[in-house]
């Protein structure tokens, strides 16, 4: 017959079963809330200067994140870094609880995927023959292989041109095709530098829908970008980069807080000094922002805010836009200088 549970001894052993039991789920819970990307102090310098300098960011699973600055920002390099084909000079780069960069890490690799910024496909390769080859290389089964390729022409609308070469294939459908490459493996993580670059409009609509499906299906995205439009309306978490420091970081919701309804941008010949501290006392208007000749201002309603702008001017503003606020303005105000894919201007 059993011990009663009334015993000290059997209380002891259960209560000893018990925090077992709660040790092992709180590490699970650790392990799954765990950042697949995780920069802590993160430094880089080339014989220029900085890539990125004491950067601090965690992708959390299942995210799309991303990385919002002009060229030269230090997107790019967070890419490598993430990657593993850079190592940090100063701080931490963890991917996926690991290392990239330590030697044999091969298995950890084969849980990240990249789309890179330039085409790397073989023209004369064929559709088919392009995902094969990748796949042989991550070590798939020919079964398996075979299935997973079926299941991505389909996905990326490309079945019927599997035997057609890559070269004659358009702009857009080669840009699926490296995706589908991308996650042929089933990545835990995709790392994309700017995606839809020289895409035309379709091309990008249909490139995000498919990374929303391949996002929905759990995988991590990281997403250089200079496309302000893309980041606000695809991205889970956005974070301002300029060079190659972290200005902000968060929803495109929590970005944009505090901005007004109309966005005014003002090229201003020679404003006075405390433009700032005056515009921003005028009833409907909330943050001012100035970089040299450049004004910046978020308020409630432009058709009010500009006539009284040039009465207070009286000369020297030599141009004026209007747009609704986005977060392009919040990026303004945060890094205070205009937005300039290309560089600062």
């Amino acid at each position: 017959m059993g011990r009663s549970i009334n015993g000290t001894d059997t209380l002891d052993a259960f209560d000893g079963q018990l925090n077992g039991l709660l040790s092992t789920v709180q590490e699970a819970n650790t392990a799954t809330q765990e950042a697949v990307v995780a920069l802590e102090r993160a430094c880089f310098r080339y014989a220029g200067g900085y890539g990125v300098r004491d950067i601090t960011l965690d992708l959390p699973a299942g995210a799309i994140f991303g990385l919002l600055g002009p060229n030269g920002a230090g997107k790019s390099t967070i890419l490598s870094l993430a990657a593993g084909s850079r190592a940090p000079q100063e701080g931490a780069v963890r991917v996926l609880g690991s290392s990239l960069a330590e030697k044999g890490n091969d298995r950890l690799r084969a849980r990240v995927g990249v789309l890179f910024q330039d085409t790397s496909l073989d023209p004369l390769m064929s559709v088919r023959e392009t995902l094969w080859l990748h796949g042989r290389l991550f070590g798939l089964a020919a079964g398996d292989l075979h299935a997973r390729i079926g299941e991505l022409l389909v996905l990326i609308g490309l079945s019927d041109r599997s035997s057609d070469a890559i070269g004659a294939l358009s702009g857009g459908m080669q840009r699926r095709l490296e995706l589908a490459r991308a996650i042929l493996h089933w990545p835990d993580l995709l790392l994309l530098d700017e995606p839809t670059l020289a895409l035309d409009p379709d091309s990008k609509v249909a490139l995000w829908q498919l990374l929303q499906s391949v996002n929905a299906q759990g995988t991590a995205l990281l997403v250089a970008t200079n496309d302000v439009a893309e980041a606000e309306r695809y991205c889970h978490t956005v974070a301002f980069l300029d060079a190659g420091r972290l200005v902000r970081s968060g929803t495109p919701a929590e970005l944009k807080r505090g901005l007004r309804r109309d966005s005014v941008r003002v090229e201003w010949a020679d404003p006075p000094d405390a433009i700032e501290g005056t515009l921003s006392a005028w009833e409907g208007v909330g943050s001012v922002t100035r970089a040299g000749p450049h004004l910046h201002a978020t308020v409630d309603d432009a058709s009010v805010f500009v006539p009284r702008l040039f009465a207070f001017a009286q000369g020297g503003i030599r141009a004026v836009q209007i747009h609704e606020s986005t977060l392009e303005d919040a990026y303004f105000q945060a890094v205070r200088h205009p937005f300039a894919p290309n560089g600062r201007e």
